[in-house]
């Protein structure tokens, strides 16, 4: 999160880029990262309804190929995307969506990810003069540099000039 001064001696923390920040070939490198735990796994499993004992059945998983419980992939999707916002969406007016989403390698409990951006194109929208869209794609990573998951994402971005950041107080 940055901050920008808005008064003597105060200063308001702010959420994300505008459009104007984005340059195509530019990498952000999300931190912090987030260190998954089997709590995580079998409560996101439970919570979205995704009973498949390889998320929620150690006695299962044990059995398998990997020998322990896999962590849900739409954990560790929602968590790297998570750590996107601050660099990527957090000024978004809506995400347009994610394709090529690919997963690459397993994650267990105890892993901790990490992810990283790369800004593919940006382009200003053509009904919507104070906003433009930008697409990236999104690694994650273990920390042992293990890549478990790709995607693409575009989002409609703010611009500075009309955006709805004074309005709301941000």
């Amino acid at each position: 999160m940055s901050v920008r001064q808005i008064g003597e001696q105060r200063y308001r923390g702010q959420i994300g880029r505008y459009f104007e920040d984005f340059e195509v070939g530019d990498v952000y490198e999300h931190r912090p990262g987030r260190t998954l735990t089997d709590n995580d796994n079998i409560q996101f499993s439970l919570l979205t309804m995704n009973y498949h004992p390889m998320h929620c059945d150690a006695a299962f998983a044990g059995k398998s190929e990997f020998g322990k419980l896999l962590m849900n992939s739409g954990l560790t999707l929602a968590v790297v995307l998570g750590m996107t916002v601050p660099d990527v969406s957090g000024k978004a007016i809506a995400n347009l969506g994610w394709k090529e989403i690919k997963l690459l390698a397993p994650v267990f409990a105890g892993d901790t990810i990490y992810a990283e951006s790369e800004v593919l194109e940006k382009r200003e929208s053509k009904s919507r003069p104070t906003q433009g869209i930008v697409t990236v794609r999104t690694l994650g990573k273990k920390a042992d540099g293990t890549v478990f998951m790709e995607f693409v994402r575009s989002a409609l971005i703010q611009k500075r000039e009309g955006s709805q950041d004074a309005d709301a107080g941000y």
